[in-house]
């Protein structure tokens, strides 16, 4: 099924064609007559696409592959984008985690300091009733040769 303006073009050619094998002799004696394009060729781009008549030419039609497949890396590098952005929210969220954390452990870490010093631990352990030791721990050394007899 042949569209109007396709149609309209076989039938000027056929009629050139005609005209051509009636009166050869008449067609080289006679002027060509100017071709005048209505506007210039920004206009008939603009007009052309606007009124949709770009999409019947046969170069549109070869191209379609082509226009397609740049159409499709667009999509790509629109979906790109976005799956960059959610990742670079996830990083940003994921570095004020590890922030607080840090936070914390160096909160933590003070307070094992400050818990774990002798005179922390001997105000925790008073409080059970142990108290520190005055005399120092005796030094227990085994002699290896009378060990072995």
């Amino acid at each position: 099924m042949k569209n109007r303006l396709k149609i309209e073009l076989d039938q000027e050619q056929k009629a050139k064609e005609e005209m051509l094998n009636s009166a050869p002799e008449a067609v080289e004696a006679a002027p060509e007559p100017a071709t005048t394009k209505k506007g210039n060729a920004v206009g008939r781009t603009v007009s052309s696409v606007v009124s949709g008549r770009f999409l019947i030419s046969d170069n549109t039609l070869k191209q379609m592959p082509f226009l397609f497949f740049v159409a499709f890396l667009c999509l790509l590098y629109i979906a790109n984008g976005y799956f960059a952005q959610g990742k670079d929210r996830e990083l940003d969220t994921l570095n004020t985690q590890i922030k607080e954390l840090n936070t914390q452990f160096q909160i933590a870490e003070a307070k094992l300091m400050y818990l774990s010093k002798e005179s922390e631990v001997a105000r925790a352990t008073a409080k059970m009733g142990l108290k520190e030791s005055v005399i120092p721990p005796d030094k227990i050394v085994i002699d290896n040769k009378v060990a072995s007899k």
